[in-house]
């Protein structure tokens, strides 16, 4: 059996797992081949290569990051991407190509599949936002940077008297800034999920005040919305987009920060956490996580059960349709954020 892997969208801790526990069990446990293509979906279209033996991935587990390099290209951004996806694995004589990646990488690779190539998908994303499993290595990984942050930003809150924001990624869910909140015991949060108002925000910072707690520490995501507030006013965040056409997000934090200074007459400062939550050695959770779902994709190969994607369902590791990835971004419950809610104010 000889296998390619490739990881592709944002990097996140954990990807270094999966290559190390994929190529181990190809070659121990099937005595096969593992080939890496370089930076995503374009390593297939330049011919960037690199062999994967044990000497390759050894002493990668902990590393941050991942050894193959990543990007955004799409193959269907591509001329006749599809057609030279199959000569390139045609000409590498590749059984199967494992693909790790988020929701955007998944959901090319689901149409890759969908065209009769053989596809395994492999769900990474600090967002936790994949279709189909309730986790995704490397979510743990920034959830533990994040309530870091939020602990150490608490003392400084407390000894100035101010209200903190803090912007967290996840572009249009909300998992990393409600699990967030709960576990670093904020006192607002603001999810796409579960829009406010800046006027609801500024009332529970109210009423902290009223009891003589006169700080407070905000978690905002990336893509929060607010409610109109009652004047009919919305407080929207910028938009824009990158070269790829896709929204980039940030500022909404910064944009919060003013509205409840202006309202409340608080000194009121933003923190953006940014790249510092996708990097870093990965949690214990994140490379045990990895290590499984790298084994169990090279076992769907192993019995040419392509076009699957390795999920998470509770603590059992399984596959399930790679088609689910194409429903969109997987949002937060309702009942985590009401739990959240519990302590607000």
């Amino acid at each position: 059996m000889r296998l390619g892997i490739l990881t592709g969208g944002g990097d996140c801790p954990g990807l270094n797992a999966v290559i190390r526990a994929a190529a181990i069990r190809t070659i121990r446990t099937y005595g096969g081949q593992m080939l890496g293509f370089e930076n995503g979906w374009r390593g297939l279209f330049e011919n960037r290569t690199r062999e994967l033996d044990l000497a390759a991935v050894s002493g990668i587990l902990p590393r941050g990051g991942t050894m193959l390099g990543t990007s955004r290209a799409d193959p269907f951004r591509q001329p006749g991407g599809v057609e030279a996806l199959r000569a390139a694995i045609a000409s590498h004589a590749l059984d199967g190509l494992l693909v790790c990646g988020g929701e955007g990488t998944l959901a090319a690779a689901a149409r890759v599949s969908e065209a009769g190539l053989a596809i395994i998908g492999i769900p990474k994303t600090i967002d936790n936002d994949v279709p189909g499993t309730d986790y995704s290595f490397g979510f743990d990984t920034a959830l533990t940077t994040v309530v870091r942050a939020v602990d150490a930003l608490h003392s400084t809150a407390e000894s100035h008297d101010r209200v903190l924001v803090v912007e967290v990624m996840g572009r249009s869910t909300g998992w990393l800034a409600i699990c967030a909140g709960i576990a670093g015991g904020a006192d607002v949060v603001a999810a796409p999920e579960e829009p406010v108002s800046v006027e609801e925000t500024c009332e529970v910072i109210r009423r902290r005040i009223a009891r003589g707690r006169d700080f407070s520490i905000v978690v905002v995501a990336e893509g929060a919305s607010f409610k109109a507030e009652s004047d009919g006013r919305v407080v929207e965040p910028p938009v824009r987009v990158d070269a790829e056409g896709r929204r980039r997000f940030g500022g909404v934090g910064e944009l919060l920060a003013r509205e409840i200074e202006a309202r409340l007459g608080i000194e009121t400062r933003t923190v953006t956490l940014g790249y510092v939550q996708r990097g870093g050695t990965p949690t214990a959770f994140d490379r045990l996580l990895g290590t499984r779902m790298g084994i169990a994709a090279v076992d769907l190969a192993h019995e040419r059960n392509y076009g699957r994607m390795v999920s998470l369902q509770g603590a059992r590791l399984g596959s399930t349709d790679l088609q689910v990835v194409r429903q969109g971004p997987r949002g937060v419950d309702h009942e985590l954020y009401e739990v959240a809610r519990v302590f607000f104010g």
